[in-house]
């Protein structure tokens, strides 16, 4: 059986969620999916944000969201979060062809 439960996982994601909105999780394949893409990122070479009592990836991420140490993002803040991270690599883009610009001067 699966400790903390997927009753627990997400009542401790929906926590932030005020009375009368949508909650994030609605159904344990939320739940599943989170976890696992976790779980990638921490075989990747992520650094763990918890102690896990078991070294297995999926373990720490479960212990990850039952802490609140990672969330789950509703569609309109993945969305807003992608655009954030575009518009980053973007301005980085432009930064570095402007040295290059600045070096070729020289």
């Amino acid at each position: 059986m699966l400790h903390p439960s997927y009753h627990d996982l997400m009542s401790t994601v929906n926590s932030e969620v005020e009375k009368g909105e949508t909650p994030i999780v609605n159904s344990r394949y939320s739940i599943v999916l989170a976890t696992s893409k976790r779980a990638r990122q921490l075989i990747d070479g992520v650094e763990p944000l918890a102690k896990a009592n078991c070294p297995k990836p999926l373990s720490i991420a479960i212990d990850e969201l039952n802490e609140s140490k990672i969330h789950i993002l509703s569609e309109e803040e993945a969305a807003e979060a992608d655009m954030r991270k575009a518009e980053r690599e973007n301005q980085k883009a432009v930064m570095e062809e402007e040295v290059l610009s600045f070096a070729e001067e020289d």
